[in-house]
């Protein structure tokens, strides 16, 4: 017998019910997905920040599970989106690279043979919205609002001016502003905007399910704070950091707005919220802190893939928890669907796992045996606290990540059968993967993590 989507939430409800972990069956949840961008692992309160005051997602923390352990499936933002919204590694179909920008080549975005997450909770009786950064193709065949959402604001590339610029369509970080593919008038501050129209979502739909995908680009370069936001972290010596602070603060008062928003339309508890970075902070370029990882954004140490990471849902998940099992953005795409009630689809190979049973109690087990990583070059693999790490040397790294975590001994040499071990899980996962799909900024523009027309 076959269930509908509508069918199935119910039965989840009932079935973690009867196992003691919810006191009664929620509704079907609505989803708000946050990512910020090129922020660093130690770059909010909640992971230990002395410089910068983030109360909106230090409460945010405190409200659900905070993964001590949490990672994106790629050190550069665009794979990493491609990678949540699928639900499957990004390297399967090809989105390895950041896209370069250019509305004329169909090439160059997230493969339109994928189906994303907002599509199938569409088909699933959801509201879907985007606010945000997009950068998974800037052709039009790419748009957001033909890949399943059904309101649209923000921009299109891979980066964007926070403030006083003029927009120019040749310019990647000075596009149009866009609302469901109509541009707008340029707001004043881009992350104070993005906070805005997240809270007007929420107050807009309070009497349905939704999921909203609030991509902020901040504090990814060039960050360009309010005045008044900068006069705040005055104490701050260095100019760079003191603008990234101002940026992360303001950002996360925009989080703070959508959050209050949900609170004061009673939707609070009936809501899954995760938070986490696209990939690590670059650092040394805008910045960011990944104390106590080693390197960070481009790279597969742990400063490139390891980001804060929450999820909260007061409605099923206990509070003020911290979690130390590996985890993953592309668990996303699972976890969702299951809250939602729509069935996990089975047309192709999928790596996202449904959390729900593990931060419920339900499951003590690690949520995955493994995770991996590509870019390049550059690969590397997780299995319990050992990490394998091949390309930035002649011979491939091993860290115990338990003592290690700075990815300072390596001790392949010393393990050398863990080594060889991963080393042939690798190769395995390698092989399932195929070639980039399209030649993407860094082999247009010769520069990672950038654009060629910027600014």
């Amino acid at each position: 017998m076959s269930l509908r989507p509508s069918c199935l939430a119910p039965m989840v409800a009932f079935s973690l019910l009867a196992a003691g972990l919810w006191a009664a069956a929620p509704e079907r949840p609505n989803i708000l997905l946050i990512v910020s961008d090129d922020q660093g692992y130690a770059d909010t309160g909640f992971q230990g920040a002395m410089d910068i005051a983030t109360p909106h997602l230090d409460r945010l923390a405190a409200s659900g599970v905070r993964f001590t352990n949490g990672y994106v499936t790629h050190p550069f933002c665009s794979p990493t989106r491609a990678g949540l919204l699928t639900g499957r590694y990004q390297q399967r179909f090809g989105h390895e690279r950041n896209p370069y920008f250019d509305p004329s080549d169909v090439r160059e975005g997230l493969p339109l043979g994928e189906t994303l997450l907002p599509a199938r909770l569409q088909a699933g009786g959801y509201v879907t919205g985007w606010i945000g950064k997009w950068h998974l193709g800037a052709a039009p065949a790419f748009a957001p609002q033909r890949r399943g959402f059904a309101e649209t604001y923000g921009f299109i590339g891979g980066g964007h001016r926070f403030r006083d610029w003029k927009p120019d369509p040749s310019v990647e970080y000075q596009v149009a502003i866009e609302r469901n593919g109509q541009p707008v008038e340029s707001p004043s501050h881009l992350t104070e905007a993005f906070g805005q129209e997240a809270a007007a979502f929420v107050r807009r739909h309070a009497a349905e399910p939704w999921f909203l995908y609030l991509a902020f680009n901040a504090p990814h370069n060039p960050n360009e704070p309010t005045p008044e936001r900068l006069a705040r972290f005055a104490g701050i010596s260095d100019p760079v950091r003191q603008k990234y602070a101002a940026q992360v603060s303001l950002m996360d008062d925009a989080i703070g707005g959508t959050l209050a928003a949900l609170k004061e339309t009673g939707q609070e508890r009936r809501t899954l919220v995760f938070f986490f970075s696209d990939n690590g902070g670059p650092v040394g370029i805008n910045g960011s802190v990944n104390r106590p990882l080693r390197a960070g954004k481009g790279t597969v140490y742990e400063g490139g893939v390891r980001v804060p990471f929450l999820m909260a849902w007061p409605d099923a998940i206990s509070a003020g928890r911290t979690d130390d099992r590996p985890v993953s953005s592309l668990d996303v795409f699972a976890t969702t669907l299951a809250a939602a009630g729509v069935a996990m689809p089975s047309d192709r190979k999928y790596d996202s796992v449904n959390l729900l049973p593990y931060v419920t109690g339900r499951n003590p087990a690690a949520p995955h045996d493994r995770l991996y990583w590509r870019n390049g070059a550059l690969l590397a693999v997780r299995e319990g606290d050992w990490k394998l790490v091949r390309g930035a040397g002649a011979k491939d790294e091993l860290y115990n990540l338990a003592k290690d975590l700075g990815e300072t001994s390596d001790v392949a040499s010393s393990q050398p059968e863990i080594a060889r071990r991963l080393a042939a899980t690798l190769d395995a996962w390698n092989g399932e993967l195929i070639e980039p799909a399209f030649p993407g900024l860094t082999a247009r523009a010769g520069k990672a993590g950038g654009g060629k027309k910027k600014r």
